[in-house]
């Protein structure tokens, strides 16, 4: 496995007191001033297209689209004032396996974003984030092919075109990771997640920052969609308990963390609901998602997920006319009013910040287990106790059975109501992590006659079949 150039051994938010959203231990600056983490909570809107095909005779549509959305965007955060917005730009399948298609689309938005700084002193600040579309080939090849080729090509075209942050949703250790979510089995989740998932990311963020490094822009971070964000889709769907999707979501956090360990410095991806975890131990500056990423799913996680965060994101929202405006604009109004909220009660008081906060936490955590460990208090006490192992996998174990404790004391002092049906399961993933070596070598061993290794292949994770 690569070594990281960065260990993390020791919270960087050290208390409740440095615990809000607006100000991160290490804030982030573009190279236009706009500083993620200093004080103020930006709008990060995500934009995509509606339900089309992209060939190369429909590329003159979806160039239309693209600036039809940053006009709309633009021109309504300049008409209510925002201090500033931040766009990402998630690239679909085929415009990543065309870099030039994805350069294309991405100079539509930076160079309207150049023009409205320009005119009107309205900042701005964008994210690229190529689509992961080293899965479309099964078995995937990880490290290697076209995919994978097409993809570095695409970070580095928008790099090198003005793009300011960096990002991917990245699969590594998917396959077994989806295997194990649909029988709910903790321990193959912990080895896609501690051992495959883990290696996956420190080869790839390693290639992300040099790219960013060469042409001055910031590797920002990964998340755990493919991971944690299926759990508790599925959840939400009643397929797996709910439990099960909680705990499985702080054992995405070593796997989420490998980005910084590789350099990377943030602001992390909005889908990346681990991200809490990830400023309490790396001090990053965080984008999260929460009620206003309806327009893309549903989730327990409305309020709570904006506590610690210091941009506010709508996941993706696609093109499509409303009674008011196009659905891009709309999700731009949401943000900015839902981040002036939080801007004006910080700046009132650091005391109404806290209170803004707790009530944000409060309003949700008893609710779902999945929104009770993103608690603030829960999330320093496990991160505190997380960051003492020092392997990849016995902290994703670490991390699995400090979830499954935290969320039996909140039923025991009354914060936090679980089914009767999923109370059981605590007890079953206690009983699933304890046969878990700490040994990733040993937990290969044992597992790979329990994989279906026909649809992923091992030695793109150096991992040889015995």
């Amino acid at each position: 496995m690569v070594k990281p150039v960065r260990e993390f051994r020791e919270l960087a938010v050290k208390s409740l007191n440095e615990f809000v959203y607006g100000t991160a231990p290490n804030p982030v600056k573009t190279k236009n001033g706009l500083v993620i983490g200093g004080g103020t909570v930006y709008p990060e809107v995500n934009l995509t297209l509606p339900p089309m095909n992209i060939t190369e005779s429909t590329m003159k549509i979806v160039r239309r689209h693209y600036n039809d959305m940053i006009e709309g965007i633009l021109k309504r955060a300049k008409e209510l004032y925002a201090p500033g917005v931040i766009i990402e730009l998630e690239l679909l399948p085929p415009t990543t396996i065309n870099p030039q298609w994805g350069a294309e689309i991405h100079k539509i938005l930076r160079d309207k974003m150049y023009e409205y700084e320009e005119k009107y002193g309205l900042k701005s600040a964008i994210r690229c984030t190529p689509n992961d579309t080293r899965e479309m080939q099964r078995p995937p090849l990880m490290k290697q092919g076209e995919y994978y080729e097409n993809m570095l090509e695409t970070f580095a075209l928008c790099a090198r075109d003005g793009a300011d942050f960096l990002s991917i949703e990245s699969t590594g250790g998917k396959e077994v990771h989806d295997e194990a979510l649909m029988t709910c089995d903790l321990k193959k989740a912990i080895f896609a997640l501690g051992v495959l998932g883990v290696h996956d990311m420190r080869f790839l963020w390693g290639k992300i920052v040099d790219i960013a490094k060469e042409h001055n822009s910031i590797a920002a971070g990964d998340t755990a969609c493919g991971f944690g964000n299926t759990a508790f889709a599925l959840a939400e769907q009643g397929l797996i308990p709910r439990v099960f999707a909680a705990v499985d979501r702080v054992a995405t956090v070593p796997r989420s963390l490998a980005a910084y360990e590789m350099g990377a410095v943030g602001p992390s991806k909005d889908c990346a609901y681990e991200g809490p975890y990830l400023k309490a131990i790396a001090g990053i500056p965080l984008s999260m998602e929460g009620k206003t990423a309806a327009c893309a799913h549903l989730s327990p996680l409305g309020n709570i997920a904006a506590c610690v965060a210091d941009m506010w994101s709508n996941e993706s929202v696609q093109n499509v006319m409303l009674l008011s405006a196009p659905a891009p604009t709309v999700s731009t109004e949401q943000l900015i009013y839902d981040c002036r909220l939080m801007n004006v009660a910080k700046e009132e008081s650091l005391e109404n910040a806290f209170k803004l906060r707790d009530w944000l936490a409060k309003s949700d955590a008893s609710l779902d287990p999945q929104a009770y460990v993103l608690r603030p208090d829960v999330v320093l006490e496990i991160s505190k106790e997380m960051v003492k192992e020092t392997s990849p996998l016995a902290r994703t174990k670490k991390a699995a059975a400090l979830a499954v404790e935290a969320l039996r004391q909140g039923v025991a002092r009354k914060e936090l109501n679980i089914a009767e049906k999923e109370m059981k399961w605590l007890d079953i993933m206690s009983s699933q992590i304890d046969t878990i070596p700490d040994d990733p070598d040993k937990l290969w061993y044992e597992i790979q006659k329990e994989l279906d290794l026909a649809k992923w292949i091992p030695a793109e994770y150096a991992l040889k079949v015995s």
